[in-house]
């Protein structure tokens, strides 16, 4: 609950603190007083915009604090994702600069508007006059039905499906462009690629190929060589062969006289051996070295398939061709797996679809099941308000679309007198007979969902007597279950209050003050009997006012 409320510089308000009690709280003042500043003040510590004109001393800093008692709300989750301390009494403050720029705090640790904003939600719920405007938004319909319904869990479920379900269905949309974009490249990817694989290429094959055409190329050179250096080898006379024989035999004649002899015979002997096994080489190459005219065509075709595919796809090198292919391979591979990834993601999504599909069902039959209760509840509440002919029609549709609570259409039709037909609310109903639906709802409200605090500013407009007394009875009913702040311009609503407070101007050398007191009991009689007959109180007025009280 709103324990109390400090603002200093705001508006007509120079430096004002006021306390405030649990069950019902009344705040009455003249027209222009300054209820609305107290309002606008309180809206801005709940995260409403805030701009240096509202600052009553454009020199100095607006600071605005309200102070809250929340130990009842289980609000320690929220202040632990928030990063903030909690305390049983937690403080709001705002304060707006001179430059126009404003700082938040939360238990004197500063966080965002937004952080207000969500916070503020759970503690404090103003009613205005324009607030009305809200029966006529669907999601505002939904919320009564589902606070009666019980649906708050299966709603937060079927929210967090929906987001994995959107998250999904981009995905897939994603998935099927990729797939069209690469589809265009797929012809031509897949010809490259295959082109690639058939050639069957082999990292070193291309200096291989090069050297061996090279010999063909020269095979005449090559036989012709081979053939002189096997003469000089084999000729009997002057012959390399023939010449290391008598060489060896020299040496060998004298290999016994002297170590260094036999070293040199040695040395001649191991050249003789290789020389013999060089000699067989030569023959046998020189007997295997032919011209083959298919060989070299072969080596041609392979070789130019290679510089092809080099010049192609602008590379010098067999690896770099390899690389290509691979990469060709990923991308023919992504168009002809996409339609398994596809179908995947597919299969996923109608997984998460029949769950939240489910809840949506759950949902709706709750809804249905809720509404019947909430018709009578509220016309039975509208009766003692003085519109016992009030009815009400909810229709409510389950559809396929997903939508952000379900899958349900709703419409709200009411009819204010015997014979008239069902209408739109805003088209049939009166502001007067708005604010008494409006005051309807929230006494049912208060029953399901646990709001700490309610301020109702001027729900009375365009009611008197008898029904203005049956608001303030069930506005009185709602405070024993939570605190409950109305600000009022009817005698028969203040007198229900257990706190009375007014506001007023004050002029102090020339300077208009707004204020704000807490009214004693002969305080409020004055007050009440001045409501009821003016500035000029009567003894029947204040007679009047004593009853009202008592």
């Amino acid at each position: 609950m709103l324990i109390n409320l400090s603002i200093k510089n705001y508006a007509l308000i120079e430096n004002l603190s006021v306390s405030f009690q649990d069950n019902l709280s009344i705040i009455t003042g003249e027209t222009g007083a300054g209820k609305s500043i107290l309002l606008g003040a309180l809206g801005l510590v709940l995260g409403k915009r805030a701009d240096s004109s509202t600052l009553k001393d454009a020199s100095k800093k607006c600071i605005i604090e309200a102070r809250f008692s929340i130990s009842d709300y289980k609000l320690n989750t929220f202040f632990e994702e928030k990063d903030l301390d909690f305390e049983e009494e937690t403080i709001i403050r705002r304060e707006i600069l001179p430059s126009g720029k404003s700082r938040a705090f939360i238990n004197d640790t500063p966080t965002t508007i937004q952080t207000l904003q969500l916070l503020s939600e759970k503690l404090i719920d103003v009613h205005s006059q324009h607030q009305t405007v809200q029966l006529s938004d669907v999601n505002f319909q939904f919320y009564i039905i589902d606070a009666l319904s019980a649906n708050t869990g299966k709603i937060e479920s079927y929210k967090r499906g929906l987001v994995v379900f959107n998250k999904l269905t981009k995905e897939l949309k994603k998935l099927k462009q990729e797939q069209e974009a690469a589809k265009e490249q797929y012809e031509y990817n897949l010809h490259l690629y295959t082109e690639l694989e058939k050639a069957n290429l082999k990292a070193e094959e291309q200096e291989a190929l090069e050297q061996q055409l090279d010999k063909e190329n020269n095979i005449e050179e090559i036989k012709l060589n081979l053939t002189e250096a096997q003469a000089l080898a084999l000729n009997e006379e002057i012959g390399i062969q023939a010449l290391l024989v008598s060489f060896t035999a020299n040496l060998n004649k004298i290999k016994s006289f002297a170590s260094e002899y036999k070293e040199l015979y040695d040395r001649v002997s191991s050249l003789k051996i290789e020389m013999d096994d060089v000699i067989t080489e030569i023959e046998n190459l020189n007997e295997n070295v032919e011209f083959d005219p298919s060989e070299l065509e072969k080596l041609n075709d392979r070789l130019q398939l290679i510089y092809n595919l080099q010049k192609k796809h602008t590379v010098n090198s067999i690896t770099e061709l390899l690389v290509i292919k691979e990469n060709l391979s990923l991308k023919v591979d992504a168009v002809q797996n996409s339609s398994s990834a596809i179908k995947a993601k597919e299969t996923e999504i109608k997984s998460v679809a029949e769950k939240i599909d489910k809840l949506a069902v759950s949902i709706f039959n709750e809804r249905k099941k809720a509404i019947p209760v909430l018709i009578k509840k509220l016309e039975l509440i509208l009766s003692n308000l003085g519109m016992e002919n009030t009815r009400f029609q909810f229709k409510i549709n389950h559809t396929k679309n997903y939508l952000s609570n379900g899958k349900d259409e709703l419409h709200l039709l009411i009819s204010a007198n015997k014979g008239v037909n069902f209408g739109e609310l805003k088209k049939i109903a009166s502001g007067g007979e708005l604010s008494r639906i409006m005051l309807a709802v929230k006494a049912i409200l208060s029953e399901y969902s646990k709001l700490p605090t309610i301020i109702f500013d001027e729900i009375d407009t365009g009611v008197s007597g008898d029904v203005s007394q049956k608001m303030a009875d069930i506005m009185q009913q709602m405070s024993d279950n939570m605190q409950v702040i109305t600000i009022t311009h009817l005698p028969q609503i203040a007198a229900k209050g257990q706190h009375h407070y007014k506001v007023y101007k004050e002029d102090i050398d020339n300077n208009i003050i707004t204020q704000l007191t807490r009214l004693n009991k002969k305080e409020r009689i004055k007050e009440i009997a001045e409501m009821l007959s003016g500035k000029n109180i009567s003894e029947t007025a204040i007679e009047h006012a004593k009853q009202l009280l008592n």
